[in-house]
């Protein structure tokens, strides 16, 4: 009552790594909505009763005053603490479409499986944004912001891939363990999604 539940939404979201989706809460989340909307409903009939009893609210300082006073500043702090709830998951979800694709499907599981419906839908629109906007200006950010000191790298696959994938024009046989040169462009949504590593030295 009174914002505990707000802060206990914030504070599991704060339990988790920094940077790392925790499963989305829908329970406690609809139970602060409800909170909330019952701190409004006991601000109407608290506000109502004293202009029925000619009181001004600004300057009456009595029981229903401060109990109008504590659900308003309940609501403005449950308020706060869904909208940090929110706002937290969506900037990790923005950075998943850095990271790890611009693809639903290239997510791994158990991070698909920690997205509510509408976090999943978030995720293909702003992935959707960022892909015509790449296309516009014909430019890929999706790869490393530092500039490379060759453009091919030495990867060895760790999950097999199978045959038939396309890497710069050209279909390649993705057994596992199996060791290719390519250029870093074409690798780094393999290696970003966890399937094949660099070998370095």
């Amino acid at each position: 009552m009174h914002g505990r539940l707000g802060s206990r939404l914030v504070k599991g979201l704060a339990s988790g790594e920094k940077g790392q989706l925790t499963h989305f809460n829908d329970e406690l989340l609809n139970e602060v909505i409800k909170e909330c909307s019952e701190n409004f409903l006991a601000l109407q009939s608290l506000i109502r009763k004293m202009q029925e009893e000619g009181l001004d609210f600004q300057t009456t300082r009595n029981a229903d005053h401060y109990g109008a006073l504590i659900n308003h500043l309940s609501l403005i702090r449950n308020k706060r603490c869904l909208m940090a709830y929110v706002y937290n998951r969506a900037e990790m979800i923005q950075n998943l479409a850095w990271t790890v694709g611009l693809r639903l499907f290239e997510l791994p599981e158990e991070i698909q499986e920690k997205l509510s419906h509408l976090e999943k839908d978030y995720f293909k629109r702003h992935s959707a944004a960022l892909e015509s906007y790449m296309s516009k200006v014909d430019l890929n950010l999706n790869v490393d912001m530092v500039p490379p000191k060759d453009p091919y790298i030495k990867v060895r696959v760790l999950d097999d891939l199978g045959e038939g994938i396309v890497v710069s024009d050209k279909a390649a046989n993705f057994a596992r363990h199996s060791m290719h040169f390519l250029k870093r462009t074409d690798a780094e949504p393999y290696i970003s999604r966890g399937l094949i590593e660099e070998l370095t030295g």
